[in-house]
C-alpha cells in the first residue's frame, strides 16, 4: 500500500534531501558506525553532526573503514541539537543519564538511547516532560509512533524476547524457562578486552554472567506486559562465539499445550511485523547477519517446546532497530533504509 505522506508528522530541519535531520552521538563506537552506515543510505534522513570528543576533525572513514569511498563526513565535538529533529544515543552503558543531567536537548527533538540506562521501570529519567517508550515494535509500534523519546532494547533481550513473546501471549509460561544464546564479538563494543582480543576469541568458547545477565530485568518486563504476570524463572546462559556478529537463540518451554496451537500462535503473532518472520524451517545464524531481521522457528515435543531465533546484535539487536524505531516515529515507511540482504555464503 502506498504511504500518505499527508499523515506524516512535520519537521522542522529538512535537509538538502527534504528528509529527516539527525545528530549520533558516541558515533566512533560499533554502534555509531553501523548507524551512519544504514543513515547514508536512507532515503529520507540526513546526517547532521556525528559527535565524537575524541575524533573530533577526523573522517569517518578513519575510524569506520568500511565507509571508505562513501561519506566525506568528519567527527565534531559540536552538538548542534536545534539543527535535528532527532538524536541517537550511541553511549556505552551509564552514559546516558549522566548526558541528559548535564546537557538540555530542545522539547521538539525526538531521543532514541541505544544504551540499557532507561529501558526498565520505575523510570525517572530527567527527560522533560518526554513520554518514554520501550522501543520493542513487534509488542509496542502504536506507542512507538507517538514518542518522543525511546529506550531502545538490547541485542540479547531482543532475541529473547521475539522467542518468548508468542508463547507469553498463549500463557504457557507457567515454569521455569531455560535461554541459551550465543552472540559475535562485536557484542562486547569496540574498545579491546581480554576476551574480544582476536586470539583468545577465534576456536574458543566461554560462558559469562549466567543467571545474572543484565538483559534479564528488560526480558522479564516485556513478557509480562504480554502475558500479564511472569512468575517463572528465566535460566539465561549467555556464550561468547567465535565469530564477529549475530545472536542465535534457543529457549525450551514446558507445556502441555498442543504443539499445533503452538505453531499457529507464533506464526499468527508476527504475521504482521515488519521484520520478525516465523518459518517452519530450522534456521541458522547466516540467514539474518547484515539484516533486521529475526527469524523464529518453533520445535514441538512431548510436553516441552523448543523454540529458534536468530538475529544480527549490531542491527536487529540495536542500530537497525533503532532506525525502525525512528521511522515509526516520523511515520516513514517502517522499511526505509533497511532493505539489507543476508550475506547468507
Amino acid at each position: 500500500m502506498k504511504e500518505n505522506n499527508s499523515l506524516r508528522p512535520s519537521s522542522p530541519h529538512r535537509g538538502e534531501r527534504g528528509g529527516l535531520s539527525v545528530g549520533i552521538l558516541g558515533a566512533a563506537g560499533y554502534t555509531g558506525g553501523e548507524l551512519i552506515r544504514l543513515l547514508l543510505n536512507h532515503p529520507e534522513a540526513e546526517i547532521v553532526f556525528a559527535n565524537s570528543e575524541s575524533n573530533a576533525g577526523n573522517p569517518v572513514s578513519d575510524v569506520h573503514e568500511g565507509l571508505v569511498g562513501d561519506t566525506d563526513l568528519c567527527f565534531t565535538s559540536e552538538m548542534p541539537f536545534d539543527q535535528v529533529d532527532v538524536v541517537f544515543f550511541c553511549f556505552g552503558h551509564g552514559k546516558s543519564e549522566a548526558f541528559l543531567k548535564e546537557h538540555t536537548i530542545p522539547e521538539g527533538v525526538k531521543i532514541i538511547d541505544l544504551a540499557q540506562d532507561f529501558r526498565v521501570a520505575p523510570l525517572n529519567p530527567p527527560l522533560g516532560g518526554r513520554t518514554l517508550v520501550y522501543g520493542l515494535p513487534e509488542i509496542n509500534k502504536a506507542e512507538i509512533q507517538k514518542a518522543q523519546y525511546i529506550a531502545n532494547p538490547g541485542c540479547f533481550a531482543t532475541a529473547i524476547q521475539l522467542a518468548l513473546l508468542p508463547a507469553a501471549h498463549l500463557n504457557i509460561l507457567k515454569e521455569d524457562i531455560a535461554v541459551n544464546a550465543i552472540t559475535g564479538s562485536t557484542g562486547a563494543g569496540q574498545k579491546p578486552s581480554a576476551t574480544t582480543h582476536f586470539s583468545w576469541r577465534t576456536g574458543n568458547l566461554s560462558i559469562y554472567k549466567a543467571f545474572t545477565h543484565q538483559h534479564l530485568a528488560e526480558i522479564r518486563q516485556s513478557l509480562s506486559q504480554v502475558q500479564g504476570y511472569l512468575d517463572a524463572a528465566i535460566d539465561f546462559i549467555p556464550y561468547r562465539g567465535d565469530f564477529a556478529r549475530g545472536i542465535f537463540c534457543t529457549a525450551v518451554v514446558k507445556t502441555k499445550a498442543p504443539g499445533s496451537d503452538i505453531v499457529e500462535a507464533y506464526r499468527d503473532f508476527y504475521a504482521d511485523a515488519a521484520f520478525t518472520h516465523y518459518t517452519d524451517r530450522s534456521i541458522d545464524l547466516k540467514q539474518v547477519v547484515n539484516t533486521n531481521k529475526a527469524l523464529v522457528h518453533v520445535d514441538c515435543f512431548d510436553g516441552k517446546v523448543l523454540v529458534t531465533s536468530a538475529i544480527d546484535n549490531l542491527l536487529k539487536g540495536a542500530v537497525g532497530q533503532a532506525v525502525q524505531n525512528m521511522n515509526l516515529m516520523f511515520g516513514i515507511d517502517e522499511h526505509a533504509g533497511l532493505q539489507l540482504k543476508a550475506s547468507a555464503f
